[in-house]
């Protein structure tokens, strides 16, 4: 049964388009956990144009349930954050400078070396570590042998395929992905583009799954249902309630 971990980048980045501290990025990341959720993600970019780095420092004072921060690692300024504030989790994500969205996972075989480099380094600081991965077994099977502790899937395309109807061919490469992982005694994540429609129907048929992390489509459905109903929902759909 898979824990729900929300990502709060889009109420920072409400905040951030009139300056001030409305909405409040601290007492959201407290409320969700008390709503539920049992962990806050966080993606800090170097331009900071949603969640700031003081935000990061901020969050980790206040997290009761589990902390992930998500990023680029070959971002210095990302590392130096992470070694800092000591997250439970760190999810290392392959995008560019400036990129609006992450829309990849790490090619594990070509930048196996840099991987396993990066990794020693987080578990070191004794961080648990996941990479963003797509599901190719192919790169799956690369990235057990860096060292990491979980991949995260990443799911997009799950999402978009689902959206046209075709639910069991969106899920197969998944699943088979996850069979893999589970195999290989990989922990596993997903996440992007899962919404409170797909999410269920996912987490239902691979139930091994450790955590989901959900910020956009999960915030945008608590501008109409409120944000502890909205918890709610995911959670339910995070242990596989169809």
């Amino acid at each position: 049964m898979a824990k729900l971990s929300v990502n709060i980048n889009k109420i920072a980045t409400l905040r951030n388009s009139r300056g001030g501290n409305n909405p409040d990025v601290l007492q959201v990341a407290k409320d969700v956990q008390r709503f539920g959720a049992a962990g806050v993600t966080v993606h800090p970019r170097p331009d900071e144009r949603h969640i700031r780095y003081s935000d990061v420092r901020a969050i980790k004072s206040i997290i009761t349930t589990e902390f992930n921060i998500e990023g680029n690692c070959r971002e210095q300024k990302f590392i130096n954050l992470v070694l800092e504030t000591k997250p439970h989790q760190v999810t290392l994500v392959p995008d560019a400078e400036g990129q609006l969205t992450s829309d990849h996972g790490w090619d594990t075989i070509k930048h196996q070396d840099y991987l396993k480099e990066m990794i020693a380094l987080f578990k070191s600081a004794g961080i648990r570590t996941s990479i963003f991965c797509d599901p190719v077994d192919e790169m799956v099977r690369a990235a057990a042998t860096t060292g990491t502790d979980r991949i995260e899937l990443y799911t997009e395309a799950y999402a978009r395929i689902f959206a046209s109807g075709k639910k069991e061919e969106a899920l197969a490469p998944y699943k088979q992905a996850a069979i893999v992982a589970k195999e290989l005694g990989l922990g596993l994540n997903a996440g992007h583009d899962l919404d409170r429609e797909n999410l269920g129907y996912f987490c239902h048929h691979i139930p091994w799954i450790d955590e989901v992390s959900i910020g956009h489509a999960l915030i945008c459905d608590a501008l109409y249902l409120g944000l502890e109903n909205t918890v709610q929902i995911y959670k339910r759909g995070a242990e596989g309630v169809i």
